[in-house]
């Protein structure tokens, strides 16, 4: 789909401007797509322009991915805002837990360039020593979601506080993992239903893998249908 250039950016926000052009080019075509020039011709003004703002693709590139890395937690959010009021503590955790997942998968799903921006080599990094704790690394909401997500199923003791180190990664990984098959892997073609359901059967074994209790299908089903 060709891009319909922007004209008449002011100097205060032509930084925005060409990070939002930049987030096309990768919802488009990836993140290999942006370059500086790139992103100019898109914004409509001139790379001479755009180089007074990012001196080269690779700081154009950061910048879009922390832009992506919003959009992914705004995914999060949004599914976490859709949950319907549980009574149940445990089963409010696990749900919310179901709804982070979601969110990211879904995500990864409907916005593939901006997904893999996100994660693009060189960008943002965990730092060791906020693993395990309550603490997101800055600046990063995607992160501090799952963190906080975690500590839900700590605080209604789903999950104890020796197994709660390192539980991100774990949970992370999995999920990961998952999207990266569905958008890029085997699982690219299979029906919505089929999704779903090794979706569910997923999300049950890493419960169950995170807190050593078992999480039958149909609870793992019955938590992620009420974020679908």
């Amino acid at each position: 789909m060709a891009m319909t250039p922007k004209r008449g950016y002011h100097h205060g926000d032509l930084r925005n401007a060409l990070i939002e052009a930049a987030g096309t080019l990768a919802e488009e075509n990836g993140p290999q797509a942006i370059t500086v020039r790139a992103a100019a011709r898109a914004a409509g003004v001139t790379p001479t322009a755009a180089y007074r703002h990012f001196e080269n693709h690779e700081e154009l590139l950061h910048a879009a991915a922390e832009q992506a890395l919003e959009r992914l937690a705004e995914s999060m959010r949004e599914q976490i805002q859709k949950l319907p009021d549980i009574d149940d503590p445990p089963r409010a955790a696990l749900s919310n837990l179901a709804a982070v997942a979601r969110g990211y998968i879904q995500f990864a799903i409907a916005e593939p360039g901006l997904f893999r921006t996100a994660f693009t080599p060189g960008g943002k990094r965990v730092d060791a020593t906020d693993l395990g704790t309550a603490t997101p690394v800055p600046d990063d909401a995607a992160y501090g979601i799952l963190m906080e997500g975690l500590d839900r199923l700590v605080d209604v003791g789903h999950l104890t506080n020796d197994y709660r180190p390192f539980a991100e990664i774990t949970a992370w990984s999995a999920v990961h993992g998952f999207a990266m098959l569905v958008i890029d892997g085997p699982l690219s073609e299979w029906p919505e239903e089929a999704l779903d359901a090794a979706m569910a059967r997923m999300f049950a074994i890493l419960v169950r893998g995170l807190t050593g209790t078992a999480l039958s299908d149909q609870l793992a089903a019955d938590v992620l249908a009420a974020v679908s």
